[in-house]
């Protein structure tokens, strides 16, 4: 027990040593990067947050390579230190002292999850709104009341609420429009069974207009003919977008927005496709650490460090990318879900697992 806590505390300590310093890295690369977009405009101290609003959401894509560079650095350190053949001579084989790295990984990936992940989306969100870069003046939402939207030009503002679109977004069911003046005033209300989007309009059906800088809204209210079109900037691309990437919501708050979003009549699978691989998460990051392990722990006079070494980066970097190739192939629909998240990390264990028996046990 006590060497199992030994290696899990070193795996740990790697880990953090590396996660410090690729964060750091990330930071100052932001920061300049910050300061260029600003043209010397912009203050240090802005730079420097939004570095650190942004940074937290690179730092996490890429978080299955810290594990593996941290494996890497943990079993080359233990092989030059001739740890593992003291281990080894003390009657403990490889495979048993490598379960207390893999369990470490496993517990920071459900911590990455847990934890990690609503962080990334909060702190993605507040970079979005200081840097601007939200959408425009077109803004998107999905509640339990339906689908919420926001248009406008120098001409005034208007709300849409529907409680249900088409999968593109071309249409509308029942909508409605709170127009509001350039002063942010309503001026009027619109119903509607329908609204279709052509051509840079709406074409409403059965629809209904309340004038309500009018004393009396209802009393003037006057239905309008189907056909009638109301002037938009949207369009069906913009309307898929305005959804944003499956990493701007919390884990926790994943299956709500998904539920929401299918009652609107929107496609969920990218939302479902990122929930099954943040579960799926610990799983690839324990095997980073079994796909580490078979190619450099050996005993630093068996030579060959080098090479091993890079092939141990090789077989990790071309797991993340057939990672990312799997989640692109389920966001499609050319691979079921459960497959697109959990393939890869459940054949890179067994990988390993084979390679470590074949290492240590020929």
């Amino acid at each position: 027990m006590t060497l199992s806590l030994y290696f899990a505390r070193r795996f740990l300590w790697t880990f953090a040593l590396v996660f410090g310093v690729f964060f750091g890295l990330l930071l100052l690369i932001d920061v300049i990067d910050q300061l260029r977009r600003g043209a010397g405009d912009m203050a240090v101290s802005r730079a420097a947050y939004l570095a650190l609003m942004n940074a937290p959401q690179s730092l996490y894509g890429i978080l299955p390579l810290i594990v593996i560079l941290s494996a890497i650095a943990l079993f080359l350190a233990l092989a030059r230190s001739s740890e593992l053949v003291a281990v080894r001579a003390a009657g403990r084989s490889g495979l048993r002292f490598l379960v207390a790295p893999f369990v470490a990984a496993l517990v920071v990936g459900l911590l990455a999850v847990a934890v990690l992940d609503p962080l990334v989306a909060a702190t993605s969100k507040e970079y979005a709104r200081i840097a601007g870069s939200a959408g425009g003046q077109s803004v998107l939402s999905v509640t339990s009341e339906g689908l919420w939207m926001r248009q406008g030009d120098d001409k005034g503002q208007s709300v849409i609420r529907a409680a249900r679109a088409a999968p593109d977004g071309s249409r509308l069911d029942d909508v409605s429009f709170f127009l509001f003046s350039p002063e942010g005033l309503a001026i009027g209300r619109i119903e509607a069974k329908s609204a279709e989007l052509q051509a840079s309009n709406w074409v409403l059906t059965g629809a209904k207009h309340w004038d309500l800088t009018a004393s009396n809204p209802e009393a003037t209210a006057k239905a309008q003919p189907d056909g009638t079109r109301l002037p938009t900037d949207l369009t069906p691309q913009r309307i898929r977008d305005g959804f944003g990437e499956p990493s701007t919501i919390a884990f926790w708050d994943l299956p709500k927005y998904i539920r929401e979003l299918e009652d609107a009549g929107f496609s969920a699978r990218n939302y479902r496709v990122w929930m099954q691989m943040e579960l799926a998460l610990p799983l690839l990051l324990g095997a980073m650490v079994l796909v580490a392990a078979g190619f450099t722990m050996r005993h630093a006079r068996f030579g060959k460090t080098g090479q091993l070494t890079l092939l141990a980066l090789a077989s990790g970097f071309a797991l993340f990318f057939l990672r990312n190739f799997a989640q692109v192939l389920g966001e499609n629909g050319q691979i079921p879900i459960l497959a697109a998240a959990w393939s890869p990390p459940v054949a890179a264990l067994l990988l390993s697992i084979a390679l470590l028996l074949h290492v240590e046990d020929g």
